[in-house]
């Protein structure tokens, strides 16, 4: 027993894992310990608008890396992994050109397209720690800005708060880490020739993964886009609090486990290596733990959320109630995802993501032909449920492919 733990804790995915994990945990807690503070100095209508100004950063936030950040992590070598920095770099240049027309929204995308690509440098260097830092750091920072712009006469201490925590945390964190995990690299004169190699080579992500993400930012941001002009901002606000609670603790998880997941899944693949065990286990183990708690989450939302965030805000947790069988689909797949462009199944990937567009189109469209906003909850939910189970079943369709088809060793 003590030779399996001890296996078991020296295992790199465990070991990553939980350092992520644990950094998440501490920034969530921090991000979620604020909150019933906020609602206390901020009006439903400022989380409304809140919403709105993250809706649209974004978009122009996955525009400005192309997407190649998930590029970074894939090549052997070092050199092609930094040449693909280097293109999105110059893509994150002219995305944040284009959108000084607003300066505030111009340094959003810059901080946050920056933050990216140097997630997934760490992440291929297998630098969590770095990540765990950051992550750590400006959960902090956010909570102190957001806390503090709430007692002085200035609007918008929320998007003011979004925007400084970020940029604070990368500069600290690139003194800190960034240039010694980058080396000389960021001093060298840029070859144009390997760059346009690189994007020759790793081209299905800005061609097909760009598409699907943007596609899928539009979805996630749809009832923020769509419902605004229909509704008030106060009941944007009341579900998009609803977000925020319910899928911080979910991306929590899910974001440790997906880098620490994808890395894996592409060196084992790489070498022809069984990743069967790995993909079967995460599976299981989520689904047998999220279950039961999501079943009993069911009758104490909406008390929950009154007693955290104050009187009026019980309405939050009715919509969280119709959000847990998504939320669990979403445990399940978001971890995974890297499937797709591990096996270069990119073009699959964004049919899937456009069949989820047009699912969550459908459902927000039955609260607005109601006039009902729970009912537009309702609809958008129950339509990412449905997709993502699909979802679901076509990564593990291409786990048994690859196990069967490659032999793996």
């Amino acid at each position: 027993m003590s030779f399996s733990l001890r296996h078991i804790t020296d295992s790199p995915l465990v070991r990553n894992s939980a350092k992520l994990l644990s950094a998440n945990v501490m920034a969530q807690a921090i991000g979620l310990a604020i909150y019933p503070l906020l609602t206390r100095i901020y009006a439903p209508d400022d989380f409304g608008a809140l919403n709105v100004f993250l809706s649209t950063g974004g978009i122009i936030t996955l525009l400005s890396t192309a997407e190649l950040q998930y590029a970074i992590v894939l090549p052997k070598d070092d050199d092609k992994a930094w040449n693909l920095l280097q293109c999105a770099l110059v893509v994150l240049v002219v995305a944040t050109l284009a959108t000084l027309w607003k300066p505030l929204l111009a340094l959003y995308v810059l901080v946050m397209g920056l933050w990216t690509l140097l997630n997934y440098w760490y992440t291929r260097q297998q630098q969590f720690g770095a990540i765990s830092r950051y992550q750590i750091g400006q959960s902090v920072t956010s909570a102190a800005i957001k806390s503090g712009m709430g007692y002085v006469p200035v609007s918008g201490g929320l998007i003011w708060g979004s925007v400084l925590a970020p940029l604070l945390s990368l500069v600290s964190n690139w003194l800190y880490a960034g240039r010694h995990s980058i080396g000389e690299r960021w001093k060298m004169p840029w070859n144009k020739e390997d760059m346009l190699i690189a994007i020759k080579e790793y081209k299905n992500f800005p061609c097909y993964n760009l598409p699907r993400s943007l596609v899928n930012n539009l979805g996630c941001n749809m009832p923020a886009l769509l419902l605004a002009p229909a509704f008030s901002l106060a009941q944007l606000g009341f579900f998009g609090m609803a977000l925020t609670l319910a899928f911080r603790p979910i991306n929590m998880i899910s974001s440790s486990i997906y880098q620490v997941l994808y890395q894996q899944f592409s060196e084992r693949v790489n070498s022809r290596l069984s990743i069967r065990a790995i993909y079967t286990n995460y599976i299981t183990r989520a689904a047998l733990v999220a279950i039961p708690c999501f079943a009993l989450l069911w009758w104490f939302l909406p008390t929950m959320c009154e007693w955290l965030l104050g009187v009026g805000w019980g309405v939050s947790g009715e919509y969280i109630r119709w959000m847990l069988p998504w939320l669990l689909c979403s445990l399940l797949v978001a971890p995974i995802c890297s499937l797709s462009d591990v096996f270069g199944e990119q073009k699959k990937g964004f049919y899937l993501e456009i069949l989820l567009f047009i699912a969550r189109i459908c459902g927000i469209s039955i609260g607005l032909l109601t006039h009902q906003f729970l009912h537009a909850v309702i609809g958008y939910s129950i339509g990412n449920a449905i997709v993502m189970a699909i979802q679901l079943i076509w990564y593990t369709s291409l786990v048994r492919q690859y196990e069967s088809e490659n032999q793996p060793i």
